[in-house]
């Protein structure tokens, strides 16, 4: 018998919780098959078996949190099938003309009996067969007829309608992580924010040179300003920090850490280690290569731990602006908003230009909002300054 145990996924993480089983007891299982999907505070993960053979207990149910370390399966190596299946149940019986499959609605048949009544009244066969097509119970609805009748006008209109209760839906185990973590960083953090628009006519360069570096490795507008914005944080480093109770923790080295969202799911920060002095050759390259893993499930926790400064990109190509929350234990967040053309006078002349606002969301212990500007009006000049040649 081989022991399943949860392994250690990253440092400082000490527990996780079962999300999925991806097989049940009594299936075959291979060597490095994925067997379970494990959820932490820093990012989800397949587990794969450790062993071939027949899954024969599960210690740990979908919903439990164990520590590292704790068993949460067995496998027999010395089976090599799954266990016969379990013997065939008697048929149903047909079932009757009330049983009868979804309406064309798609809703299932409410199973309305002929005699069935509403406080009393008696419905006709018209209603009946109405409410039972669209699915709409009679006990939901309050009739306009005589007495409360249920009218075949009440009926088509609840049809039409379809259900009007409210429905409760769970959150999933990534947005509550996310509203706690960011409902924690809101409370404890008196959060200002700045946005300026600044020229964006380094995007046009851009466009005119390739979107592409020389590794054929592809160079979106966030990538470029979140260089600038690296390189603007060695001028002002406290925005580069962390709040340790009355002592500001200046870092030397620059985790980026960029937003991603998460469709249903919440959102994720995968962090850029070490990003000071990269070109926009790597930082693309380094961007590229975490978006490709969060796409396939591949980061890990390391890769979303030890931000310093984090990134928000545009989350439309219509949105002038975020106002990120700031990630504790950091102090600062910049947003950039989308790229737009609009109206510009150059040297007397009015034009057509490229536009965009970056908004600085900061943390009022450590900085106020002359400085934030200040940080912002850099990264434009920084931005406007790229050699994109040389760099790209």
């Amino acid at each position: 018998m081989v022991e399943v145990t949860l392994p250690s996924l990253g440092e400082s993480v000490t527990e996780g919780t079962i999300t999925q089983w991806f097989k049940r007891v009594g299936d075959l299982v291979a060597r490095d098959e994925p067997l379970f999907e494990v959820s932490t505070d820093k990012v989800d993960s397949e587990m794969p078996s450790p062993a071939a053979g027949v899954l024969t207990e599960i210690l740990a149910g979908e919903g439990d949190t164990v520590m590292t370390g704790s068993r949460v399966a067995v496998i027999d190596e010395t089976q090599t099938a799954a266990t016969p299946a379990p013997a065939a149940t008697p048929a149903p019986e047909a079932p009757g003309p009330e049983a009868a499959g979804p309406s064309p609605s798609g809703r299932a048949p409410a199973m309305l009996r002929p005699d069935e009544a509403v406080g009393g009244v008696v419905l006709s066969p018209v209603v009946r067969r109405i409410l039972a097509d669209g699915g709409v119970a009679p006990s939901s609805l309050v009739g306009s007829g005589p007495g409360g009748t249920i009218t075949r006008r009440d009926a088509e209109r609840a049809v039409a309608l379809g259900p009007t209760e409210e429905v409760a839906v769970a959150l999933s185990h990534g947005q509550r992580r996310m509203g706690q973590h960011l409902a924690y960083s809101a409370q404890v953090c008196p959060q200002g924010f700045v946005a300026l628009e600044v020229d964006g006519s380094v995007f046009a360069r851009l466009d005119a040179l390739g979107r592409t570096t020389r590794e054929g490795v592809e160079v979106s507008d966030e990538t470029v300003v979140a260089l600038a914005a690296v390189r603007a944080l060695g001028e002002f480093e406290f925005l580069n920090a962390s709040l340790e109770g009355d002592q500001l923790v200046l870092h030397r080295s620059v985790n980026l850490g960029l937003v991603r969202p998460l469709a249903g799911e919440g959102m994720l920060v995968p962090v850029v280690h070490a990003a000071a002095g990269l070109t926009l050759r790597s930082l693309a390259r380094r961007v590229a290569d975490l978006d490709e893993r969060l796409a396939s499930r591949e980061l890990t926790a390391d890769d979303l731990m030890g931000g310093t400064f984090t990134v928000a990109g545009a989350p439309s190509p219509q949105a002038l602006f975020t106002q990120p929350i700031v990630i504790q234990p950091e102090v600062a967040a910049l947003s950039i908003g989308a790229v737009r053309e609009a109206p510009v006078v150059v040297e007397g002349t009015l034009g057509v230009g490229r536009r965009l606002v970056l908004g600085l969301s900061f943390d009022h212990r450590v900085c106020e909002s002359s400085a934030a500007a200040r940080y912002l009006e850099r990264v434009a000049e920084l931005l406007g300054g790229l050699d994109l040649e040389s760099e790209r």
